[in-house]
């Protein structure tokens, strides 16, 4: 008998020990990492905290851009004198237009101060149909890796949605009252020296640019939660970021 209950004894050890082991891998699976110190997750709990990221970053970035000088007096998203309108610039400037020109450049910014007040819906419907297969490689990713993935996944549809708002706020700025002056005058000197005309669509400009600055500051709220556990405002935003190293 004693040949008999050895092996069984060994095989329950076994059995016993490679339970442990299972419920071990179990954890890393579940949590993206091998670090059992962390909150362990489910891939749907990551994509719940990415959203709620974005959607906290979005709102912060609309109330910081949609004041007066919210572009204009941020260098990183100021919207500067549209660049294939360079010449046009130049010779305004050359003409003694200083004045003009800054009064445009003023106005171009307000045309996207105004229409980011218009933004936050737009964005937070984008954020919540937006589809994520693996939270864990976002999450993991490193700054700016949720922001990324919303810019590739719906500038499109966000340039769409953003346009009609954006020929709002152009009207209601005057935008053109400033730009028709400098525009004009340039293409007639044009037409006397047999240059080339031009007119940029202020309207794509001011939606590009704004855009861009938008996703620039959520960027920046984003990894102020990956890093600052006090940007992290929710139960899931603790939970999800605070799994990860800071």
């Amino acid at each position: 008998m004693k040949k008999i209950l050895i092996p069984i004894g060994i095989c329950a050890s076994l059995f016993m020990t490679s339970c442990d082991v299972m419920n071990d891998l179990a954890g890393v699976v579940l949590d993206g990492s091998g670090d059992s110190s962390k909150p362990k997750l489910t891939n749907t709990e990551v994509i719940q905290g990415l959203k709620e990221a974005l959607n906290v970053g979005i709102k912060n970035s609309v109330d910081l851009t949609s004041v007066t000088d919210g572009f204009l007096g941020n260098n990183a998203i100021r919207l500067p004198f549209p660049a294939d309108a360079q010449k046009v610039k130049d010779k305004a400037l050359e003409w003694g237009l200083d004045g003009q020109v800054d009064k445009f450049e003023t106005t171009l910014n307000r045309a996207a101060e105004e229409a980011t007040k218009e933004a936050l819906p737009i964005f937070k419907d984008a954020i919540l149909n937006m589809s994520i297969s693996d939270g864990f490689a976002i999450l993991n990713g490193g700054e700016g890796a949720a922001t990324s993935f919303l810019r590739d996944k719906t500038r499109a549809q966000l340039v769409v949605a953003f346009a009609p708002k954006v020929d709002a706020a152009i009207s209601k700025v005057k935008l053109t009252d400033y730009w028709n002056p400098i525009i004009n005058k340039y293409n007639t000197a044009m037409t006397l020296t047999g240059g080339e005309k031009m007119n940029p669509d202020l309207s794509e400009y001011v939606t590009d640019k704004a855009i861009l600055g938008l996703f620039h500051m959520v960027e920046l709220e984003e990894n102020k939660i990956r890093k600052d556990p006090m940007a992290r405002v929710s139960d899931i935003l603790q939970k999800v970021f605070g799994s990860i190293g800071n």
